[in-house]
This record gives C-alpha cells, structure tokens and sequence, in this order.
C-alpha cells in the first residue's frame, strides 16, 4: 500500500497539522493519487484504501479521521467524538478532544488551520470564494472563543495550498461581491484583463482584523502546482481533493 505524502506544518509538539500531496495513494487519473473526499467521483473502492492508509501512517482509528460534507456556508460544528454519520451542511470543524484528526477539503480553494496551544483547541475551515465573502474564518475565531475561551491572539493559523491571485480570475459579478460585503478591494484584488482576487490574503487580513497574529502562508499556488496539489480549475471537478487536517495528540 503507498503511503501518503503529506506536507507538514509546524504547530508545537502537541499537534499534528498537515495537507495531503496528490502522491502516495491508488486513485486513478485525474484522481491520481491520493484521495479521500467521497463527493467528487472517486472510486468508493480507491477512497477505502486511501482513507486506510492515511489512518495506519497517522495511527489513528479510521473513523477518527473527519470531514464534512461542505456546502460553502459558514457553518461550524463542534466535534466531540466520532460522528455516527457524515457531518451534513458543514464548513469548518473544531475540538479539543485528544486524537480527533478533523480536516477539510479543497481542490483550489483556501484551508485554515487555526490551533489555540493555551486552551489546547484546533479548529479546520474551508474557506472558497464564497465562504471567504461570508467571512468563514471569522466566524470559527468567534465560535472557538465561545466553546474554548480561545483568545485571537493566541491561535496560530496556517493558510493552506489553494488559488493565488495571479491564478484566480473572476467575473464582474465576483469582484462585486466582495466590495459590497466591505472589502478593501485595493489589498485584495488586482486587474488584469479581468479582475483578481487573492483569497489568501483576504483571509489573512480577516484573522488580522479579529486579533490573531501569529499566521504561516503556505504559499502553494494549488493551479500552478496541480501535478502535486489538485485544482478544480486545471483538472475539472471531477478530480481530487486535498484534505486538510489537524488533530491533537492522543
């Protein structure tokens, strides 16, 4: 069985907080190779063995590795054990339960890792365009402080790989939508022969905004490097995704 290849971030010796590489698993084609999302055609046989050996190199129990079934709102949802069914309607997790691996997926849009070290508290985000209007990443700070009592500046936030400006065009109607819900479209956007938003950077400036201080860039252009991190734009949707991930140690 090949093992996945994850990239690492480094969050204290308390965590383990990673995005997967497409390299490592048995999926096929544009799937290749290693996928675990569920809703976006993979072969549900590829995806057992996928979710089998990401459960035996991170030693945890497969039912201990989570993700929800993402619908680009802003909906956060606590998990205090592993969910008897797949958590619905869902776009960010959080815990403070030792050895829950909770993660997102993404295939060019924008994952958060926010980890708060004092109350021993992770929390995942799935922020695309969308969501990142919406202000995903703000509301899980709020939802961490009111489950935790997590303070802003002390998380640590990793954004991770997902569409960089140079990469990311949009229509009239995108760039609108984020001047209208306030944005500072001088920081964010940029125009080519048509607009450019960077999400990195907008989610940045909205952990900034609430407190937090302490955020690590990935810098991985998911477009740009789709021979190891999938993109949706370069691949079509019916392709893979990253999971991104964070579990405190058990």
């Amino acid at each position: 069985m090949n093992e996945p290849q994850l990239t690492y971030y480094d969050l204290g010796a308390e965590v383990v907080a990673f995005s997967s590489t497409r390299h490592g698993g048995c999926s096929t084609g544009n799937y290749a190779a290693f996928n675990i999302n569920r809703y976006c055609g993979d072969d549900a046989s590829h995806i057992a063995q996928n979710l089998c050996s990401l459960s035996m190199l991170l030693g945890l129990p497969e039912q201990h590795i989570i993700m929800p079934h993402q619908t680009h709102g802003i909906r956060v949802q606590r998990v205090d054990a592993p969910p008897a069914e797949v958590i619905e309607a869902t776009d960010a997790l959080m815990t403070d339960a030792r050895g829950l691996c909770i993660g997102v997926s993404t295939a060019d849009c924008i994952p958060i890792i926010l980890y708060d070290p004092v109350c021993h508290a992770a929390c995942a985000v799935h922020a695309g365009w969308r969501g990142t209007v919406k202000r995903i990443v703000q509301e899980a700070v709020r939802n961490m402080h009111d489950a935790y009592g997590s303070q802003p500046s002390q998380l640590k936030a990793v954004i991770g790989p997902g569409i960089a400006l140079e990469s990311f065009e949009v229509g009239d109607e995108v760039y609108e939508q984020f001047r209208e819900a306030g944005f500072d479209m001088g920081s964010i956007a940029r125009k080519y022969a048509k607009w450019h938003i960077d999400l990195p950077l907008c989610n940045r400036l909205q952990l900034e905004a609430m407190g937090v201080r302490d955020v690590q860039m990935s810098g991985i252009d998911t477009f740009q490097q789709y021979d190891r991190y999938f993109s949706a734009r370069r691949l079509g949707i019916n392709s893979g995704r990253i999971y991104t991930a964070i579990y405190l140690k058990p």
